[in-house]
């Protein structure tokens, strides 16, 4: 009769985290694919399985084991990698209805009354955002969420010059905090799933 309740109790605990990781590797999976192949569709599973994955890590559970700490890790770094800059995209082509236009080195063109001064400004962004989010996402796994302030005062200060025109200035803090809130809800993941 104890049989059960200690196969249970291995069980159980195996099935939950399996679940979580699958939920993570689909998250994982869509952002990878939304990379190569835009759709709307892909970025909103990867949003949903952060979304999913931290409602899974909420609920009551045991510590993982060391192995799954580790592979939850790097799937939560992945993921925010991964899915931020689609996910960042698909919010600014929200917000701008498309009536912004990219410039060749993936910044925005801008405008301005001087057509000598007109050219493509933040340029870069995609890069800048990865080491954004590894910065952000590995400092909360970390438990270190202070680092964010270095994170975007560095990011600030090297974007300050071209911020002059409302269009990259919306465009600027637009991106930055989809992708410093697609960061941390990883880091987040993370760190509930391992009980804080």
């Amino acid at each position: 009769m104890t049989v059960y309740p200690i196969a249970l109790s291995v069980v159980l605990p195996a099935l939950y985290w399996a679940l979580v990781i699958v939920v993570v590797g689909l998250g994982v999976a869509a952002s990878a694919v939304t990379i190569t192949t835009p759709k709307r569709w892909l970025v909103i599973a990867a949003g949903t399985s952060v979304v999913v994955g931290l409602l899974l890590v909420v609920l009551p559970h045991g510590h993982p084991f060391p192995a799954v700490s580790a592979v939850l890790g790097l799937a939560v770094l992945a993921l925010s990698v991964l899915g931020g800059g689609p996910a960042v995209l698909f919010v600014l082509a929200v917000a701008s209805r498309d009536t912004v236009r990219e410039g060749l080195h993936g910044g925005i063109v801008i405008e301005r009354a001087d057509a000598s001064d007109s050219g493509e400004v933040l340029r870069g962004g995609t890069v800048i955002g990865i080491f954004e989010r590894i910065a952000t996402t590995g400092s909360i796994m970390a438990g270190f969420p202070e680092a964010i302030a270095v994170v975007v005062a560095i990011k600030s200060v090297g974007r300050f010059t071209e911020l002059d025109v409302a269009e990259a200035r919306e465009r600027f803090i637009i991106g930055t905090l989809v992708s410093l809130v697609w960061a941390a809800a990883c880091g987040g993941l993370f760190r509930f799933a391992i009980g804080l």
